[in-house]
């Protein structure tokens, strides 16, 4: 809670300091500084105050340094954290002596709080604050003077206004903290600049602009200095009809006049493709040395002119639009081509594009929409006139606002105009028809980013469109990459051009953004779905196959949830579809089987797949990967398939499976989980030399595995939970890369989907449930222990007979896994394992062990394993333990 007291000295000080930095911290290092101290610094910086602290070395020393000193003076706000060590320091009394000196003479604004001490032992000097003082009236016997003076700092800042911590959580207190020194910075933004009424000035210039104050002070505040001697160069950055241009104009119309000249240089880019460079040189030097007649030859010349004539000059500058590097080059060059204090902002969609020009990136500032009470005030403000909604618009209107423009000021302000005076009937036409046809005028500015795209990056744009707007990145990645489109660079471009983010892993196209691309497919062919390049609507499909339109143009197909349906047309559409590269479809029903895939396939997704296997005539050379979840095949195919580009073959749940055919190639990820009819494995899979994911989870019809050879040398993950007929594992060589296995009666889709989540990063899992062995495994293979990447392996079963002499650590120290690696993230448990089968595989308690020759306590403490036994009525229990909890 904020603590009573004197106040803090007046923000309303007409000191000329030119500020540095907005907040400087004073804490005692060893009490804070990697806690409290940490976090509210990075709190603060995270909202773009700039803020002084310390380093470490500079703490080591017995006197204040001369930095520091300065540092006090240049700041607007100090925040002292008295805490139970600060009064031990005289390097933190020399700094609070200095705080108190700044308070009285510069206008220095000083904010105390109280971590894990009480105010009243500050001001009063009792408690640990008595015991240091004893100390330093010691040390210091001919020097009273300096202890007084700390006295009196200690008093008056003690008994200032400001907070103390108590039981309160750590993360609310530095909340309210940031946003009590954001609030002040305004102020004194306010006052502190001569004649300029801040608040009077932003309500005349935003009187009829919804939402834009908030953004306007966050910008100034946390991105721009009145005072200082910095060039200021920033960008605002975002999507088309974000509000960019609005929220640059309104920060310029407010203040223009503090600066030696200025210009507002708007459509950049449309300017820029009608006339080039000059023209706009000569409006910045026209606008800013206020001549209207200025004379440039050509673009060098210019940028000369820009240099040589503003160098000496405080302006400020917009230039709104912005899309190409040469136009920044030319225009706004670098700092040193304007004078002390100038203010640089470009807004622009392309962000790489001021990163490369040299903007900082924590100088770029990315609006976001409106919330939704703003949003709906705009749109309320176009259709009705007044700020609320019409009697008996209310829930229509919310509906625009959330479901269709979320947010974007861009489509509220033409939808709002569209809709004004229509009758609420019209409305919900509108509404249906602009779901399938966007309004033209929204099209046309989003499109701009698209237009300025390479044609492999429009495609990338497209499928993400149509197909896989809030799906997992890496799963996105994985498909375009299989349609061979360099996935990585091309969204990388994307999300700099402000058409699509990443949160949470998930891709995030606006939803307006996502229409516009989906109508970019629709004008390939307005009136037939058969002409298109992507079809992803139910309807459009079926007229395809009603009328038999398909034809080589469909690229992409993509049917999520539509339902079972029966298409007796659809292998006549696809034998039309040579071009088609990506399938990806559920619930469709085909009575009389299939007998053709496009041959450029590189991505099926099929779930239920109802025929028995795939097309004979189907080649596989392109096909990169394969999902057919559920499916009804049998067998995949017969004879022998050269897949030299293949790397997924993913048939989960394809409980009809029997067996595999003879595997080739780059294969890199198989998996059978819930396969329970599998009794055949092919032995070609124990020499696919790229393999990384081997799944047979639940698969608990087969007995006998592949041996596993030397090949396989990048395997990670051998999944083989619930393969209760498994009788034996042989590895044949040492399986370099093996990090993962399970083994168990059972275990849940989340272990091994989760190890390989995403390719592109590798977040492994940490801890895995328990799961029970397989009743008939009777052995390990001793090559697993070979293994130097093995982290994870869990088991617990009822028969295990020779496989405990691999965990006899005698044997194991001969191993590159005798630190025992293996057993530091989980236990490995055995149940029903009694004492006379313990003592014939040579385990023995951890006291006997300890009088075994070639163990000792160190190799028990290497290997951070223990060993405990409980008995138990019918069974005992021998446990192999990490010392330390899993993580």
């Amino acid at each position: 809670m904020r603590t009573g007291g004197a106040s803090t000295s007046s923000l309303d000080s007409s000191s000329t300091t030119q500020w540095k930095y907005d907040v400087f911290l004073s804490f005692r290092g060893i009490d804070t500084r990697r806690s409290f101290t940490d976090h509210l610094y990075a709190a603060l910086k995270r909202k773009g105050i700039f803020t002084f602290r310390d380093n470490e070395e500079l703490e080591r020393g017995n006197y204040i340094s001369a930095e520091l000193l300065k540092a006090i003076e240049e700041s607007r706000f100090a925040i002292v954290i008295f805490s139970i060590n600060y009064a031990f320091s005289t390097w933190c009394f020399d700094e609070l002596a200095k705080i108190v000196k700044c308070m009285k003479e510069t206008g220095l604004t000083v904010l105390p709080i109280f971590y894990d001490v009480d105010p009243c032992d500050v001001r009063k000097q009792i408690g640990t604050f008595e015991q240091a003082f004893n100390e330093h009236a010691k040390r210091f016997k001919e020097n009273t003077e300096k202890i007084e003076t700390w006295r009196a700092a200690l008093r008056e800042v003690g008994s200032l206004s400001g907070w103390h911590l108590q039981d309160r959580h750590e993360s609310e207190f530095i909340q309210v903290i940031v946003e009590l020194i954001l609030h002040k910075l305004h102020l004194k933004f306010s006052i502190n600049t001569n004649s300029f009424t801040y608040k009077q000035k932003k309500e005349s210039i935003t009187k009829n602009l919804v939402g834009i104050n908030f953004l306007v002070d966050e910008l100034i505040t946390s991105y721009l200095r009145l005072q200082g001697n910095n060039v200021y160069m920033i960008g605002i950055c975002g999507m088309g009809g974000l509000g960019k241009t609005t929220l640059a104009r309104v920060v310029y119309d407010m203040c223009s006049n503090h600066f030696e000249g200025s210009s507002f240089i708007a459509n950049v880019r449309e300017a820029y493709e009608k006339n080039g460079l000059l023209p706009l040189q000569k409006q910045l030097l026209g606008q800013i040395l206020k001549e209207r007649n200025i004379d440039i030859w050509d673009v060098y010349e210019g940028v000369n002119m820009i240099k040589n004539m503003l160098c000496q000059k405080k302006v400020l500058l917009v230039l709104d639009d912005v899309n190409q590097l040469d136009q920044l080059e030319n225009l706004v060059g670098k700092h040193d081509w304007f004078g002390s204090g100038s203010w640089i902002i470009i807004t622009t969609r392309d962000k790489h594009l001021l990163v490369e020009h040299g903007v900082d990136e924590d100088k770029i500032y990315s609006p976001n929409t409106l919330e939704d009470q703003d949003a709906l005030q705009l749109f309320c403000s176009k259709a009705f006139k007044k700020e609320q909604p019409k009697e008996g618009f209310l829930n229509i209107s919310y509906s625009v606002v959330k479901n269709y423009a979320k947010g974007l000021p861009l489509a509220l302000v033409v939808l709002g105009s569209f809709l004004a005076g229509r009758t609420i009937d019209v409305w919900i036409s509108a509404l249906k028809s602009f779901k399938k046809i966007p309004k033209k005028e929204i099209v046309d500015i989003l499109k701009v980013s698209y237009d300025g795209l390479e044609e492999m990056i429009k495609e990338i744009f497209l499928d993400i469109a149509c197909f896989f707007n809030g799906e997992e990145k890496y799963r996105v990645m994985e498909i375009l990459e299989n349609c061979g489109f360099d996935a990585g660079i091309g969204i990388s471009v994307l999300m700099d051009k402000s058409l699509l983010t990443v949160e949470s892993g998930k891709i995030w196209m606006h939803d307006l953004l996502q229409d516009m691309g989906r109508e970019i497919i629709r004008q390939e062919s307005p009136k037939e779905p058969g002409m298109r390049s992507r079809l992803w609507l139910h309807e459009d499909l079926l007229h395809v196959l009603t009328n038999n339109t398909a034809t080589k143009a469909i690229q992409a197909i993509n049917l999520k949830g539509a339902g079972v349906q029966n298409y007796e047309a659809f292998p006549k559409a696809l034998s039309k579809m040579y071009n088609l590269r990506l399938l990806k479809i559920g619930g469709v029903h085909i009575p009389n089987g299939l007998d053709y895939l496009s041959n450029n396939l590189r991505y099926v997704n099929w779930h239920d797949y109802p025929p028995k296997c795939l097309p004979f005539s189907f080649q596989l050379e392109k096909l990169v990967g394969r999902t057919l979840w559920d499916s009804q095949i049998e067998y995949l195919w017969e004879g022998i398939k050269y897949l030299d580009k293949s790397k997924c073959i993913d048939l989960r749940y394809s409980c009809r499976l029997i067996w595999t055919p003879e595997f080739s190639g780059s294969l890199e990820r198989l998996y059978f989980w819930g396969s329970i009819n599998l009794v055949k494995i092919h032995p070609s899979i124990g020499k696919l030399s790229r393999l990384t994911v081997f799944d047979l989870g639940t698969c608990g019809s087969f007995i006998n595995l592949p041996s596993m050879s030397s090949k396989t040398e990048y395997l990670q993950v051998l999944n083989l939970c619930g393969c209760s007929k498994l009788r034996e594992i042989e590895f044949q060589g040492i399986l370099k890369s093996l990090s993962k296995l399970y083994l168990g009666e059972y275990s849940s889709h989340f272990i091994f989907e989760h190890p390989l989540r995403d390719p592109y990063d590798r977040k492994y899992l940490k801890y895995l449930p328990t799961v029970f062995g397989p009743l008939k495994l009777a052995k390990l293979p001793e090559k697993l222990w070979e293994s130097k990447r093995l982290m994870y392996f869990e088991y617990r079963g009822n028969v295990m007979r020779e496989i405990f002499h691999s965990f006899h650590y005698r044997d194991l120290s001969h191993y590159s896994v005798r630190n025992l690696r293996i057993f530091q993230l989980y236990k490995l448990e055995v149940y029903g394992y009694g004492e006379s089968a313990q003592q014939r595989s040579g385990i023995t308690l951890q006291k006997k062990r300890k009088k075994e020759s070639g163990y000792d306590e160190s190799a028990q403490q290497r290997s951070s394993i223990t060993l405990q036994k409980k008995k138990k009525k019918k069974s005992s229990r021998v446990a192999l333990q990490m010392m330390s909890p899993p993580l």
